[in-house]
């Protein structure tokens, strides 16, 4: 009887429709997986047992609404794969419902559960396509639970690709953070787990000399390292995620988000995100992203 490879390698991608699936899948399939869209979860375990006898080692699979009936299987499918030795990762991709319809407006695309909203309510199409989304949360919420979240509200293409090649390379631990920065004028991160606030801190911004920099010029970093304000705020965020991390580590969690947000998303929280990561590398396995500057 034959054994599933230890090193196959297994990436589930869900998540809101118009949230960037496809894009996403693009990513994976440039970083050498083999892909599938839209498989309806039924023929989940069949696929895998089919490339596994095609010597398939990358295997990226894509599914969605489309499958609402049968989706309450995947999380009970993916443990059993983990427990016959693979390595099973599930990301969700999420968008702002605001976000989600611009986009369904631009394209003109139909949302796949537009005719089940609108047969529930007779109402304008804007509402209609409201009415949609959220029917879509409520019947993806479990599967986003289970898995890692990345919001693609504010991300352009290019970004979302080097995330989603971020993700798939991070090294295959129990646990890993996820630092990300972020403009609180520009919306709090919908995938975010521990959210913190700095714009009390004193703003780079203010000095002519630092305001075209970034976090991660040696400038900035040397006038925030002076600020005991900023140095407090970096002890406390630091003491208080290794206190917890353990315990987020037993409850099985595979990811933590950790966002830190500014006003403008360049300086200080950038600053913060920059030194957590050197911090929590040294026994974590780390992601960083920067979602305002990656996007210049």
């Amino acid at each position: 009887m034959s054994h599933p490879r230890p090193d196959v390698r297994i990436v589930l991608i869900t998540g809101m429709s118009g949230s960037g699936k496809s894009v996403a899948l693009h990513a994976l399939e440039d970083h050498g997986f083999y892909c599938v869209d839209n498989l309806p979860p039924e023929l989940l375990l069949s696929l895998i047992k089919v490339e596994r006898g095609h010597c398939t080692k990358r295997l990226a699979i894509a599914m969605d609404v489309r499958s609402a009936n049968s989706l309450p299987l995947v999380p009970q499918q993916l443990l059993q794969l983990k427990d016959k030795g693979y390595r099973v990762d599930s990301l969700f991709l999420d968008a702002a419902t605001d976000t989600l319809i611009r986009r369904f407006s631009e394209t003109r695309r139909r949302h796949p559960l537009s005719q089940r909203a609108a047969d529930n309510t007779a109402i304008d199409q804007r509402h209609a396509l409201n009415e949609a989304i959220e029917l879509e949360r409520a019947l993806l919420g479990d599967l986003r639970m289970h898995s890692h979240v990345i919001d693609s509200s504010m991300l352009r293409p290019t970004q979302l690709q080097s995330y989603v090649k971020s993700f798939v390379s991070a090294p295959d631990n129990q646990l890993t953070l996820v630092f990300e920065s972020f403009a609180f004028k520009r919306g709090i991160p919908s995938d975010a787990d521990f959210v913190f606030d700095v714009r009390m801190l004193p703003n780079p911004h203010y000095e002519p000399e630092l305001r075209p920099l970034t976090g991660r010029d040696a400038p900035v970093i040397d006038f925030l390292r002076q600020q005991p304000d900023v140095m407090r705020l970096l002890q406390q965020i630091t003491s208080l995620l290794k206190d917890w991390l353990p315990a987020l580590s037993q409850n099985h969690r595979s990811y933590v988000t950790v966002a830190i947000g500014c006003t403008g998303g360049q300086h200080r929280s950038v600053y913060l995100v920059e030194q957590l990561s050197a911090e929590f590398q040294l026994n974590w396995a780390t992601l960083k992203r920067h979602r305002e500057i990656d996007a210049t």
